[in-house]
């Protein structure tokens, strides 16, 4: 059968290809059982790319993210490439990615399994059920925005800058994904911003509910990033969907993050803007890092790279029913009990990164009987 389905694989450092050769189990497991072939191309970024071509993401692997229908990314980053000059560290690759294929919507969902349900740090009450999503803009805000720099003083120290801008069309497009979204979940909407202290708050908050006009089935609900951050903690399943700035998206979703019990659980999908034929270019990756301390010896958590995958298949290819299959797959094998380092629990049975992806291919197969 002849594939129509593009997919570029940058499995990148540390602990990244152990996480993304078990999603390449999980694809052979879909060609044999499922007849669903992709046209997989592998390419470097991060420190593999910077060690190979001295930069961590060259011309030509970006001209393949741009060409493919989606692309799957493991983690970048690590030790050995700390003293690399800033424009090619590992993470200036995978912004460049982010920034030139114009993926400006961020989704990060934030669920809690039923079976580690008791593995989060909060009360098993408070969590026991979340299920809500973060829309993070992605492309603006302050890590892009100019000046950026750090200056020497002439009095003697230095003196650092960071910019914050956000112009109403970027705001208005990623609040435009998340009504989308909410109108798919609940209904209800939170439009996270600082308008009480930061001009870009009050802009994000007049945009937000201009777009807000025109979905007026969706509850909107403004609120202070500080304030999420506490309620978060207080009362989490009063959220359903977040929509929020770059940095105040990746502090937040990053705190709800724990609340499912590991952050190396949680998926995430990176999106942009969709063409004449409804087609996004899109970047799926696990919320984790390359944790390089566990390199290479079989103890990642494969689940929010597995997840990963389930997202790419609901938003770029449209294959809810196959996506409901692997994630239904990740909560049987935790319901069974197996269980990585990052998420042992007393009473579970400890495998390793291999065993968990085999484990899920297994239950795939029970599934899919």
């Amino acid at each position: 059968m002849a594939a129509n389905k593009k997919l570029l694989m940058l499995p990148g450092d540390g602990i990244g290809p152990e996480v993304m050769g078990e999603v390449r189990r999980v694809i052979e497991w879909m060609d044999c059982r499922r007849h669903v072939s992709f046209d997989v191309i592998d390419d470097l970024v991060g420190g593999t790319a910077y060690d190979a071509h001295g930069t961590s993401l060259t011309d030509e692997t970006l001209a393949k993210a741009m060409s493919v229908d989606a692309v799957l990314l493991g983690a970048v980053g690590g030790p050995k490439w700390d003293n690399v000059e800033r424009q090619h560290r590992p993470e200036a690759g995978l912004l460049k990615l982010r920034k030139e294929m114009d993926l400006f919507a961020n989704l990060r969902p934030a669920t809690v399994i039923p079976a580690l349900a008791n593995a989060s740090s909060l009360k098993e009450h408070i969590v026991s059920g979340l299920d809500m999503m973060f829309v993070r803009e992605l492309t603006g805000g302050a890590y892009f925005s100019k000046p950026k720099l750090i200056e020497d003083l002439p009095g003697g120290g230095q003196r650092a800058v960071d910019t914050q801008v956000y112009s109403t069309a970027e705001i208005d497009r990623v609040c435009r994904v998340a009504f989308e979204l909410a109108g798919k979940r609940v209904g209800k909407l939170h439009s996270v911003e600082k308008a009480n202290v930061m001009e870009t708050g009050v802009l994000w908050r007049a945009v937000a509910t201009a777009v807000g006009e025109d979905y007026p089935e969706i509850e909107l609900l403004h609120m202070y990033a500080d304030n999420c951050a506490m309620q978060l903690v207080r009362e989490p399943k009063q959220f359903d969907v977040i929509v929020t700035d770059n940095l105040f998206g990746d502090i937040l979703s990053d705190c709800a993050a724990m609340l499912t019990g590991s952050l190396g659980m949680l998926p995430s999908a990176s999106l942009g803007a969709a063409d004449e034929s409804g087609r996004r270019k899109a970047l799926y990756e696990p919320v984790h890092g390359s944790a390089p301390d566990i390199a290479g010896e079989k103890k990642a958590n494969p689940l929010a790279m597995l997840l990963s995958c389930a997202m790419m298949l609901r938003y770029s290819f449209d294959m809810a029913e196959d996506a409901d299959l692997i994630e239904q797959a990740v909560a049987n094998v935790l319901g069974q009990g197996l269980r990585t380092d990052d998420i042992m629990q007393d009473g579970m049975t400890a495998v390793s990164t291999d065993q968990m992806g085999e484990a899920v291919t297994d239950e795939l197969d029970k599934l899919a009987a």
